[in-house]
């Protein structure tokens, strides 16, 4: 297995530095805080047949809704190549059908988690029955990454299978977030204006790639630009539509040429590829340090002072459902293929991937915002997201008992 690269690594400290920053501030003065990442920098009315409300940008919409879409671009591309390259960790049905099984059990889990706990306990914080239950679906792919590395190694297949996992946490639980949330008004048909772009960019350049094209043809394809304007538009289809903007670049993928074979998720092999998609990754790897650490300082600030039930329903959620049903749904999903696990896995494995996937902050942070309503409630989901962090260490304590 290639290695991942060292950037990972870089984004996880970005982001603990922001984390650490603004629950400093919010603790020490929480009006400042707030009155700071909550400032109106744009206010624009819009007509009705472009969105259901006026246009309001602070600084935290701006990283949520934009920045963090270039975030969820870069790793779901890295998704999207194990899918369908050659060689890829996805590749195949046989290899799929159990990662798959893990992430249709873990986010079963972690609905039922979440659910259970609500039920079971009253809701004195403001949130009502079953509001949220999409919060605990998302991961931290980053964060995920720094404790995996800690106990696979950096070239282990197992920490390819956690990234795998973490990622299609995190883009499903975003998906479900945007498409349940009660409070969007949804104009499905600015999506055609995503559409557009999408096959504009496939006829107009994309397939031009292919083998047997002309030098001509190649050139044109690998051109950057026609792919930056089509992410533009992409982004505002997907944003006007009342779908979360942070999923707007990703429609884009699939149709921006890349490389024949998959060396892995973020493998320092990829350094030397030169097809489109891949540089456009690579011109993203310094500034996303920074959109991680603005992100962890506008979403991360964590109120100490704001237990309350629905902290348990977090934790419940991502330490017991998400855990439980990801083991279930790839031993099963495993069974039914025959192929239970890969051959250099063990099931001490999976058990350590399905504990480090109780971790949950940097989706579910976003989802916050979406699903749950403001003040107590969404302050104490927070907290519960924070506390989830402490299954990085368990996980390690977990993998060395195995081994001895």
């Amino acid at each position: 297995m290639y290695r991942v690269s060292r950037f990972v690594r870089i984004f996880a400290r970005a982001l603990l530095a922001g984390v650490a920053i603004a629950t400093l501030w919010v603790n020490l003065s929480p009006s400042h805080y707030y009155d700071a990442i909550e400032l109106r920098l744009v206010d624009l009315p819009l007509p009705s047949w472009m969105a259901a409300s006026a246009l309001t940008v602070t600084p935290m919409s701006l990283v949520s809704d934009l920045l963090m879409a270039l975030f969820l671009f870069f790793v779901g591309k890295e998704l999207w190549e194990a899918l369908v390259l050659e060689r890829g960790a996805l590749a195949g049905r046989a290899k799929a059908s159990m990662p798959l099984g893990a992430v249709i059990g873990g986010l079963i889990g972690a609905a039922a988690g979440w659910l259970i706990w609500s039920a079971l306990f009253v809701t004195a914080d403001g949130a009502s029955f079953g509001v949220g239950w999409t919060v605990p679906l998302g991961s931290d792919v980053v964060l995920c990454y720094v404790f995996g590395r800690l106990v696979f190694g950096n070239s282990h297949p197992a920490l390819h299978l956690l990234l795998l996992i973490t990622i299609a946490f995190d883009i499903l639980g975003l998906l479900f977030t945007g498409l349940v949330n009660p409070a969007a008004v949804m104009q499905p048909w600015w999506l055609l204006l995503s559409a557009t772009a999408v096959l504009v960019i496939w006829f107009g350049f994309g397939r031009l790639a292919r083998a047997d094209a002309t030098e001509l043809s190649h050139r044109r394809a690998d051109a950057i630009w026609p792919y930056l304007v089509a992410g533009a538009l992409c982004w505002t289809g997907v944003a006007l539509s009342g779908l979360p903007a942070t999923l707007g670049l990703l429609p884009l993928i699939p149709v921006i040429p890349h490389a024949g074979r998959s060396f892995g998720l973020f493998a320092e092999a990829e350094a030397f590829l030169a097809d489109p998609l891949n540089r456009i990754a690579h011109l993203m790897v310094r500034p996303l340090p920074w959109v991680l650490f603005l992100f962890g300082l506008t979403r991360g600030g964590v109120d100490f002072d704001a237990f309350a039930p629905t902290t348990g329903a977090v934790l419940a959620a991502l330490w017991i459902g998400k855990p439980v049903g990801l083991v279930t749904g790839a031993l099963v999903a495993g069974g039914i293929t025959g192929q239970v696990l890969p051959r250099e896995l063990r099931l001490a494995d999976l058990i350590v991937i399905a504990i480090l996937s109780g971790i949950g902050f940097t989706i579910p942070v976003l989802a916050v915002g979406i699903a749950m309503p403001g003040g107590v409630a969404s302050e104490a989901a927070r907290l519960g997201l924070a506390l989830s962090l402490a299954a990085g260490p368990v996980a390690v304590l977990v993998s060395r008992l195995i081994r001895r």
